[in-house]
């Protein structure tokens, strides 16, 4: 009788796979104490840190952008790895924009209530072509305790300079704060080359930014603003009068203001033909050349159109009720496009 040989592999099988199994228990362990760590530990060391920084977080930045920035700042150790511990709670979608007060000592998972709970700023939009008394009413409407009266005093030179944008503002934040930005928004906007080629044209900057805040207001259409830009600036050098109703409606608006004392529902009253002789400096029936100060707040189109104007033979243009441009080049033809789209 012959003896059956004794396999020797089983054996040894049956403490490999054992062996893998309590190493992969091992690495999860591991790793769910190294990721405890991160989460909960300080972002640069055990050492407290009472000293904040402002962190913001832009509308629609990345999960990734987020956490690269935190990285970079020294607010977190890893970038790879809040990314990871983010996606393990299922946050990645709840991160909000905004402005947030955070310290070095804050842990991971505390930077993470803090972005995903709310921030104290809020996002406000201004239009283009809204005067300053606008902008104020919506601060006013939606900042905390906003001091109306303040921000008109600081802003009482800067009509045209508050640059049009969507802006995100701490709830508490100061007519002078607000401003800063509005100016800064306008210096990064408002190129070096913009006026350099200004100055080659012979127009100033605070020119440029009247003729600008015309066209904003004369125009609806992006492709109308090259050539009322064009139209403007030829009557100008012509020493003809501009004849823009917006400035008679800046005027009347103003003229109300200083009768009432009180916030106009509608700061762009029509002007009629009666109004073409009030006695105002933006009266540009009666005057000649640009009116003294900006009459609205121009976006970057408008002000490009005034950079860059296109020639025509145009020398008149008029809107009519649907926004569209009709241009011509004599007085006859004018007054034929006013009898024909204006009454």
């Amino acid at each position: 009788m012959t003896r059956k040989a004794k396999n020797t592999e089983e054996p040894f099988l049956k403490k490999f796979k054992i062996f893998l199994i309590l190493l992969l228990i091992l690495i999860i362990l591991l790793g769910g104490i190294f990721f405890w760590w991160q989460w909960t530990n300080s972002a640069i060391s055990k050492k407290s840190s009472i000293v904040s920084q402002t962190f913001i977080v832009k509308k629609g930045e990345s999960l990734s952008s987020v956490a690269q920035h935190l990285e970079e700042t020294g607010l977190i150790r890893n970038a790879l790895f809040f990314r990871l511990l983010i996606s393990f709670e299922g946050l990645e979608n709840k991160i909000q924009a905004g402005s947030f007060s955070l310290k070095p000592s804050l842990s991971s998972k505390e930077i993470v209530t803090v972005l995903t709970h709310g921030t104290a700023d809020i996002w406000l939009t201004f239009p283009e072509g809204w005067r300053k008394e606008e902008f104020a009413q919506r601060l006013t409407a939606n900042l905390n305790n906003f001091d109306q009266k303040q921000f008109l005093q600081l802003v009482t030179n800067h009509e045209g300079e508050l640059f049009p944008d969507t802006y995100l503002f701490p709830m508490e934040a100061s007519p002078s704060a607000v401003l800063n930005l509005f100016l800064n928004n306008l210096q990064r906007k408002f190129s070096a080359d913009f006026e350099q080629i200004l100055a080659k044209s012979g127009l100033t900057k605070k020119q440029a930014l009247i003729l600008a805040s015309l066209v904003e207001r004369e125009t609806k259409h992006e492709e109308s603003r090259a050539i009322v830009a064009g139209i403007l600036i030829k009557r100008l050098k012509a020493d003809w009068p501009l004849q823009i109703d917006a400035t008679l409606q800046y005027a009347l608006a103003n003229s109300k203001v200083s009768t009432s004392k009180s916030q106009l529902d509608n700061w762009w009253p029509v002007a009629t033909a009666a109004d073409k002789k009030i006695n105002s400096p933006y009266n540009t029936y009666q005057n000649k050349g640009l009116p003294p100060t900006p009459i609205c707040n121009p976006g970057l189109s408008s002000i490009k159109a005034v950079v860059y104007p296109q020639a025509t033979d145009y020398w008149f243009y008029l809107s009519d009720s649907e926004g569209q441009m009709h241009y011509a080049k004599t007085a006859e033809e004018h007054n034929e496009n006013i009898a024909n789209y204006l009454r």
